[in-house]
C-alpha cells in the first residue's frame, strides 16, 4: 500500500507528459490607464494535452514575457495550470490565458500603437513543474502583433 501511495505522488516530467496545443498570442486591450491612455499587454492562450498514459495533477506554469532582443523580464504570470482534480491520460484541458502586467501605454488608438515605428515586439517563455522538480522550459512563442479583446 505504501509503495502504491508513493508511486501516485512521484514527480512528473511535464516536458514529456504534456503537450501545448491551440496556441494564440497577441496584445490584449487592458483598458484605459492614467486617465486617458490605452494599455496593451502581451498575452498567450493555450491548452495542455496529457500525452502520457497516466492522469496528471497539480501542475504549475509560469510565463515569462520579454521584449525581443532584451534579457530582462517584462512581466510574468504564474498559475496552477492543472489543479488537484487532474487531467486524464489523453485528455486536453481548458484554455489557459496568461498576460504580462507590463505593456505599452499611449494616447493613440490601439491599432496605431501596434503600428508605431518604436513598437518593440515581445516573446513569452513557458515554464512548468510538477511537485518538487525544478522549473523546466516547455516552449517559447513570439507574440503576434494583433489586437486581442478577450
Amino acid at each position: 500500500m505504501a509503495s502504491l501511495l508513493l508511486a501516485g505522488c512521484a514527480s512528473r516530467e511535464v516536458e514529456n507528459d504534456l503537450r501545448i496545443t491551440d496556441v494564440h498570442t497577441g496584445w490584449y486591450d487592458a483598458g484605459i490607464v492614467e486617465g486617458n491612455k490605452n494599455k496593451l499587454v502581451p498575452s498567450i492562450a493555450f491548452r495542455f494535452q496529457n500525452v502520457s498514459a497516466e492522469d496528471i495533477a497539480s501542475v504549475q506554469v509560469n510565463a515569462v514575457f520579454r521584449r525581443v532582443g532584451e534579457q530582462e523580464s517584462w512581466g510574468e504570470h504564474f498559475i496552477n495550470a492543472i489543479d488537484s482534480d487532474g487531467l486524464a491520460a489523453g485528455a486536453t484541458g481548458g484554455m489557459l490565458v496568461l498576460r504580462s502586467t507590463r505593456g505599452y501605454t499611449g494616447t493613440q488608438p490601439r491599432l496605431q500603437m501596434l503600428q508605431n515605428r518604436e513598437f518593440v515586439d515581445a516573446k513569452v517563455e513557458i515554464y512548468g513543474k510538477h511537485g518538487p522538480r525544478t522549473w523546466v522550459r516547455l516552449a517559447e512563442y513570439q507574440i503576434d502583433r494583433q489586437l486581442l479583446t478577450e
